[in-house]
């Protein structure tokens, strides 16, 4: 199994050098402890733990998976004494106010903290990874008193959260959900229902289960606008946080899945528990897009921890392994053969590991700005912005990423050819636990009538125009009538950029034209859009990087190789990924005939 080793070195080039995150921080409220000294302190201390703790756990882990006996959950060995020491660290309240017992530090440090969790352990980062979801959800829409009762337990880590959604029926169509809250005579709710997929659901790392669960409330309307947001404990507690009575909730089964088989994921029952209701009557669903938000961007760090595991592993072994000599001739004559890395389409499936997780890095450190004003913007209207332009990236982050990390995940396996195949050098495994990201949290298809449909064409472009209006102006600015002195060398990166960045704003209007008159044509063409859209959004952060590389190499840097090799990364996404956004352009501007003609009973002959 690949050791993981925290890329420090290229986080800290993402976060001070292309995206100055120090200026980042001057422009938050409260952010005063975020000094460069500090946040350097605790990825650095971030990093150990993932490197010698929950790396040697993720295989094992894999292997002994959860059990439940008895109605308890057992975690794999190794797992709780990890998360004690994680909670002993204070690292679950990275980003939560003091006042809870937090460290009141930005939220964008704890998508990097999560960064370096999930691509040691991926399994293992469920756990607190759940719950964070779930202090933000109390946070934003619970009442101070549900805020005092429930989150200094959940920033300490000694209660963990959920999230209760979907049911056997339903799927992602939550309207359909059955789960009752029928109202107690003392304030609280009964809740009565069966979810299933509910990772965290259950487990022996902690003291008490916080769910947040939707349902329906007795007089509620049909659909999703009669849903509600309930908090419900496994183990009923005072407000002092002394736990209680049992609370009727029960772990009926665990699913038995493809991967990530040391997190649990559970099939929960309420019966008759007692819930407290968060936010407003029937618009749970609204409340809960906090906890989707949170979840789906955290998704996309699996998408972005798989390219990066699968390079770790498939770069040594490509090194290492001899195989036949180079087309170009002997690279290693004094070898019985030369190492498989001199192999030109071996070098092409790892430089596309390396595009992947390096441009997707980027992509989630930039969008983590955008949640850190969400939460923490001085105004409304700052927040409200940065809402708006989060929700627009997310379902590109969490689609696009999860899809290129499971094609990056696919690759190092590739690269080690039939030992790829085989349990313990560990590259199966990433592909096991990687494949659920383009399905938790809402489906590649679902993220993407999400981007098409409601953020774009629902949303008028408003967002879009946004996104690449920054863009454009990024290539007015270096290349096309600026005083860049780096200008000949950028504009390789800066008209393909131009080009598709204009495209993607022209297609957007003829898809609003089409779906005027054809809502299929939307559900048609949202996937090649979303996948356009990804491509062209990395392709922007790759002639970022690409800028700060130059910029750097002129002024006399320390290890210039560093910078060239993201100069040559930046080549190779701009040649040879980023031509594929021109076969999804002309799968989503195709007739909607081709998809929606067919009769259903012509689909299959064999009855």
């Amino acid at each position: 199994m690949p050791q993981y080793k925290a890329p420090l070195r290229d986080m800290n080039f993402v976060m001070n050098e292309v995206l100055d995150y120090p200026a980042h921080f001057s422009k938050l409220p409260g952010a005063d402890n975020a000094t460069p000294d500090v946040i350097e302190a605790i990825l650095s201390e971030c990093a150990k733990f993932c490197e010698q703790v929950l790396s040697p756990l993720n295989q094992s882990g894999d292997a002994e998976g959860c059990r439940l006996e008895n109605g308890v959950v057992t975690t794999p060995k190794g797992f709780q004494e990890a998360y004690q020491q994680y909670c002993m660290g204070g690292w679950q309240g990275l980003s939560h106010p003091e006042e809870f017992g937090g460290q009141g530090l930005p939220l964008s440090l704890s998508i990097m903290k999560s960064e370096m969790i999930g691509t040691a352990n991926w399994s293992w980062g469920m756990y607190p990874g759940l719950s964070l979801g779930a202090m933000n959800t109390i946070f934003i829409h619970g009442t101070e008193e549900q805020k005092h009762h429930f989150l200094p337990k959940m920033c300490e880590g000694s209660w963990t959260g959920t999230m209760c959604l979907t049911e056997s029926h339903c799927g992602t169509d939550l309207g359909q959900l059955k789960t009752k809250a029928v109202p107690n005579d003392d304030g609280s709710y009964a809740i009565t229902g069966t979810k299933i997929f509910i990772s965290s659901g259950d487990h022996d790392l902690a003291d008490n289960i916080i769910h947040i669960v939707l349902a329906r409330l007795p007089d509620a309307p049909a659909g999703t606008k009669g849903i509600s947001l309930f908090i419900v404990p496994k183990i009923k507690c005072d407000p002092a946080g002394n736990l209680g009575e049992p609370n009727n909730v029960e772990c009926g089964s665990l699913e038995h899945k493809m991967g990530i088989k040391a997190s649990a994921t559970c099939v929960m029952n309420f019966d008759a528990s007692e819930g407290y209701l968060i936010g407003p009557p029937n618009k749970g669903l609204e409340c809960m897009f906090t906890f989707m938000n949170t979840a789906r961007v955290g998704t996309s760090l699996q998408g972005l921890g798989a390219s990066e595991l699968a390079y770790q592993g498939a770069l040594p072994y490509a090194k290492d392994r001899l195989s036949m000599r180079a087309l170009g001739g002997k690279q290693h004559p004094e070898k019985v053969a030369d190492p498989i890395i001199c192999h030109a389409d071996v070098r092409r499936m790892l430089l596309t590991q390396k595009a992947f997780a390096e441009g997707g890095r980027a992509m989630v450190y930039y969008a983590a700005k955008y949640g850190d004003f969400m939460l923490f913007g001085e105004t409304e209207e700052v927040r409200n912005e940065a809402d708006d332009q989060l929700g627009f990236l997310t379902p590109i982050l969490k689609a696009f990423l999860t899809e290129t990390g499971c094609e990056a995940a696919n690759l190092g396996m590739q690269v080690y050819g039939g030992h790829g195949y085989i349990k313990e050098w560990g590259m199966e495994q990433i592909v096991r636990d990687t494949r659920i990201a383009t399905l938790y949290e809402g489906t590649t298809g679902i993220q993407a009538l999400d981007l098409l449909g409601r953020k774009v064409l629902l949303g008028k472009m408003k967002t879009l125009k946004t996104f690449s209006f920054e863009i454009l102006k990024f290539c007015k600015d270096k290349g096309l009538i600026s005083s860049n002195p780096h200008k000949k060398e950028m504009n390789r990166f800066i008209w393909p950029l131009l080009k598709y960045t204009t495209n993607w704003q022209q297609y957007s209007v003829r898809l609003a034209m089409r779906a005027r008159k054809n809502f299929d044509a939307v559900g048609a063409a949202s996937y090649d859009y979303l996948m356009y859209s990804g491509y062209v959004s990395m392709a922007y952060f790759w002639a970022m990087m690409a800028q700060t590389a130059y910029q750097k190499l002129a002024e006399g840097c320390e290890n210039p190789d560093f910078y060239k090799a993201k100069i040559q990364t930046a080549e190779f996404y701009f040649e040879r990924l980023l031509p594929r956004a021109k076969a999804h352009a002309e799968c989503m501007l195709a007739p909607v005939g081709s998809v929606m003609k067919m009769k259903e009973e012509n689909f299959s002959f064999l009855d």
